[in-house]
């Protein structure tokens, strides 16, 4: 700095010229870092350009002697802006000129403490409490809601609302969304709070799974395949909430139930229960210590039925990757004690799809193993090799996919329908 301390107050106004736009924002940077800090006392400048170097000295009386660094006294600058009847200090001159100055260490902890506010899960239901204690929930949450706290807010207020009224019995989505929130919509796919109730059973029905985001594209199912829209639909259904009620019903033969005169078919005909009926009024399942099959096509059901009628065994089919309507069917199944086996396509699909089916629905292999492979192969008609090389581990037998990738031919499950019905005849 000059000796000479003396500014001439009409130059102070040089300031606010555009020439020295780039140096204001470098100034004010010092405020949005460290705010009126009283220990902050001043801040360097370099690499100034000639023009900014001489504002500066005339402004704050620096030596004529270009300099590329200057230390600016904050004290010194606001004495002058004071004396020049212009601003009270640099921080208010900076901000008459250019607009507030934010200090971001301040709005951060600011920002922070809004947020802690919003997630502490003071007064919600304990399914968004226990979901607010998850590593991805917080990032979730502020997602959906934009990165504004307090729509978050408001976002876990309506899915309080929404879970008080859980588990229904059978309640359709829309009308769930209008008794709690006022509007048939407002749970219907994408919307923020449905995303938010959705995460919240999810993890509560989680047991060591890996948290997700139901509202997107999940991997959920083995192997990663991607079906939002049936995953959506069971966690619902796991709560008494009906979407698509109607869509992909569960195709089945001969389930016995405890009341014959109230069996949801006649003996030895395939019929179908929609999500609707099993979540509304489920059958009383007479299936404890039974053997219920589990097939891929309905081809199976069909000539099941044709050759052995009400001498079939109880048979379920998944209708390739199990819908909510297939999966709520063999969890009550299981859930009332019955021994679920799977038979499925000898092909990459058809793995796929039974990854899933012996996770996420219990069951274990009916005649799917490396060793039936093998036996079908012996019978099977001549043709080309069909299967790609990209292969699919069984979970449940790892040769499988060995012995299926080295001969590299499919086999349809209806290929190997007799050998399937003999074990079905009761």
């Amino acid at each position: 700095m000059a000796n000479d301390p003396s500014i001439d107050p009409r130059l102070i106004r040089r300031l606010g010229g555009s020439e020295l736009a780039e140096l204001r924002q470098r100034m004010r940077r010092h405020f949005e870092r460290h705010g009126r800090d009283p220990e902050k006392s001043g801040f360097h400048l370099t690499k100034l350009s000639a023009v900014e170097y001489e504002a500066l000295a005339l402004l704050i009386g620096l030596p004529p002697r270009p300099t590329q660094s200057v230390r600016i006294d904050i004290a010194r600058f606001d004495a002058a802006l004071q004396d020049a009847g212009i601003a009270n200090s640099l921080h208010e001159a900076l901000q008459m000129l250019d607009g507030p100055i934010v200090n971001r260490a301040e709005a951060k902890a600011e920002l922070q403490s809004r947020w802690s506010s919003v997630t502490d899960g003071q007064g919600l239901h304990p399914s968004l409490c226990a979901w607010l204690q998850g590593s991805s929930a917080v990032g979730l949450l502020k997602r959906v809601s934009k990165q504004e706290a307090q729509t978050a807010h408001l976002l876990l207020q309506q899915a309080h609302e929404v879970l008080q009224r859980l588990p229904a019995q059978g309640l359709t989505r829309a009308q769930l969304a209008a008794d709690a929130l006022g509007n048939a919509h407002a749970l219907d796919n994408g919307q923020a709070v449905a995303t938010v109730v959705l995460a919240a059973l999810q993890h509560g029905a989680s047991t060591g799974e890996q948290e997700q985001s139901p509202s997107e594209e999940t991997t959920d199912e083995a192997d990663g395949v991607r079906r939002p829209s049936e995953r959506v639909r069971d966690i619902w259904a796991r709560s008494g909430v009906l979407v698509n009620e109607l869509a992909r019903p569960a195709l089945f033969l001969n389930l016995p139930v405890r009341t014959p005169s109230n069996a949801p078919a006649a003996p030895g005909e395939p019929s179908y229960l929609s999500l609707r009926r099993l979540v509304r009024t489920p059958p009383d399942w007479e299936v404890a210590d039974q053997i219920i099959y589990v097939c891929e096509n309905p081809n199976i059901v069909s000539i099941a039925a044709d050759r052995l009628g009400a001498a079939c065994a109880p048979l379920v089919c998944t209708d390739g990757m199990p819908a909510a309507a297939q999966r709520v069917l063999l969890k009550q199944l299981s859930d009332a004690g019955a021994k679920l086996l799977y038979h499925g396509d000898f092909d990459w699909a058809g793995i796929h799809i039974a990854n899933n089916v012996m996770r996420l629905c219990g069951c274990s292999p009916w005649r799917f193993g490396s060793e039936h492979y093998l036996q079908a192969l012996e019978t099977a008609p001549p043709k080309e090799r069909d299967l790609k090389e990209t292969a699919v581990a069984a979970s449940w037998d790892q040769a499988l996919a060995e012995a299926m990738q080295s001969h590299g031919m499919s086999i349809a499950e209806e290929a190997v329908a007799s050998l399937l019905v003999n074990d079905l005849r009761q």
